[in-house]
């Protein structure tokens, strides 16, 4: 499993219905996506749920890098790159997947944090681990995963909810649309 966001960070003043209609438009174009296994379309605006920013900000789980690279390199990028530039797209390696109770993806949360310096490596991704279990368990919870980028030593967990009150810390965002063609094949547990 591979993660990925990218974050497009909007005027104070943009109208956000204009990313509500393109995602109404063109959410459904991976619905069918080779390699994909999720998609969700987040959004959040500024005072909203102590967001700072106005932000379209979607983030991938990907089951194989053949998908996710046919997704960068073979067009699927290229309509985000023609209407606001080339972002960075951040990616990290899975460490764990989980399926939670939930139904419906209404909101999600991403919590980034540095991996620790003191102590073994085994045991912050240890951790990692058990915090994809944890927010899984959680009450409408519909999955957590967690990530590693070792270029940062940086930790993402990340969770979608049925509740615009998720059970977990970090930034929240609004669920416009989810794709989700392979996520059945999101490999379950530790990733190693």
């Amino acid at each position: 499993m591979h993660a990925m966001q990218y974050e497009l960070t909007l005027p104070a003043g943009y109208d956000m219905s204009i990313i509500r209609d393109r995602v109404a438009r063109r959410g459904r174009q991976l619905d069918d996506w080779d390699g994909l296994g999720l998609k969700a379309y987040l959004v959040r605006e500024r005072g909203l749920r102590a967001s700072p920013v106005n932000q379209y900000a979607p983030f991938y789980l990907w089951n194989t890098v053949d998908g996710m690279n046919a997704f960068l390199w073979g067009g699927g990028f290229q309509g985000v790159r023609d209407d606001f530039g080339r972002p960075s797209a951040r990616q990290w390696t899975g460490l764990a997947y989980e399926e939670g109770n939930g139904s419906h993806a209404r909101f999600a949360v991403r919590r980034r944090r540095p991996v620790p310096d003191d102590g073994p490596l085994a045991d912050a991704v240890q951790d990692a681990v058990g915090e994809a279990g944890r927010l899984a368990a959680q009450d409408g919870a519909l999955l957590a995963a967690s990530a590693v980028d070792t270029s940062r030593w940086e930790l993402v967990h990340f969770s979608l909810w049925e509740q615009d009150a998720p059970e977990a810390e970090g930034d929240v965002f609004e669920v416009l649309h989810l794709s989700a063609p392979g996520r059945d094949r999101l490999p379950r547990g530790r990733q190693w």
